[in-house]
């Protein structure tokens, strides 16, 4: 589609006080809380999940060493997306704007989108946690009460039913977390790191986390959580999280969420069109949202 004059009559008009809407804030890179940014030069990344070694035995004297198996339990891979936007401006809508570097606004703008688009695609896996038909590298959606192991035994980030966000809830959560076992059984001593929260739970997040006494009820208790440290790096907003509801605890296991960017954002304008004398304006970008390990976050909401 290209933008001509009878799209902009007010901005080719002099006497036009000001122009709105193409300056708006944005929501900052809110991404970069919860991936880890890594480069790529392939079409694809893939990562393995290993498995290490069953729980030593005792040997009895003079008989023999026990030898274990270990290998690969499965794997992850992250595809790129090619996301592009541009727009196209006649030659006359260009010579005749009254009001500044018509192409410089309309650029602006087309990097606020091409950043809206790249923090919804960040949260997909997050909206999409219970979502059966989006599968990780075990065979499980992201939020599942039977991660499976290779020796059959099972971990669950998240509650056997979907519960609301308070102290209970979340002390279960870590609860469950300090319980998970790696592919051979053996505890892996997993703690909570922060919490990922919508707009509308920032408010209980707030209090649950930072209050000295415990919220809600008429006990001079001490809140546990907090006291505990148990959550150290607090909470957080994430504005592109679509359930109202859904919480998230992030984790400090290992190879997680992870932001391969392919291709940073790159604007070009192209020359004018010999034929019509408009001139192109494009915006491009490949990169790949994904997760490795599952057990790198635990979620409120109930999935099989």
């Amino acid at each position: 589609m290209t933008i001509s004059r009878s799209q902009l009559v007010k901005e080719l008009e002099p006497g036009l006080n000001g122009i709105m809407g193409l300056e708006l804030k944005r929501y900052g890179d809110e991404h970069l809380k919860v991936y880890t940014k890594e480069s790529s030069t392939r079409s694809y990344e893939e990562r393995v999940k290993a498995s290490g070694f069953i729980a030593a035995p005792t040997k009895t004297e003079g008989g023999p060493t026990s030898f274990a198996d270990a290998g690969e339990a499965w794997s992850q891979r992250w595809v790129h997306e090619t996301i592009v936007l541009g727009f196209k401006l006649t030659e006359e809508a260009i010579e005749d704007m009254q009001y500044g570097s018509l192409a410089k606004r309309y650029t602006a703008a087309l990097g606020r989108s091409m950043a809206y688009t790249m923090q919804v695609k960040a949260m997909v896996p997050f909206n999409n946690a219970t979502n059966t038909s989006i599968l990780g590298g075990d065979g499980k959606q992201l939020l599942s009460v039977s991660h499976p192991t290779i020796i059959g035994q099972v971990n669950a980030n998240c509650p056997s039913a979907t519960v609301d966000m308070n102290e209970t809830s979340i002390e279960d959560a870590l609860n469950q977390i300090a319980g998970w076992v790696d592919e051979k059984g053996l505890l892996i001593a997993a703690k909570a790191k922060s919490m990922m929260v919508p707009q509308a739970l920032s408010w209980s997040a707030d209090r649950l986390l930072h209050t000295t006494l415990r919220t809600g009820t008429n006990d001079n208790d001490i809140n546990s959580i907090n006291n505990q440290n148990a959550i150290p790096g607090g909470y957080f907003i994430n504005h592109f999280l679509t359930d109202p509801t859904k919480f998230f605890i992030m984790t400090d296991i290992p190879d997680g969420f992870v932001f391969f960017d392919r291709v940073g954002l790159k604007t070009k304008m192209y020359d004018t069109d010999a034929d019509t004398g408009n001139i192109s304006y494009r915006a491009r970008q490949r990169y790949s949202f994904n997760y490795g390990d599952p057990l790198a976050v635990w979620g409120n909401a109930y999935a099989a």
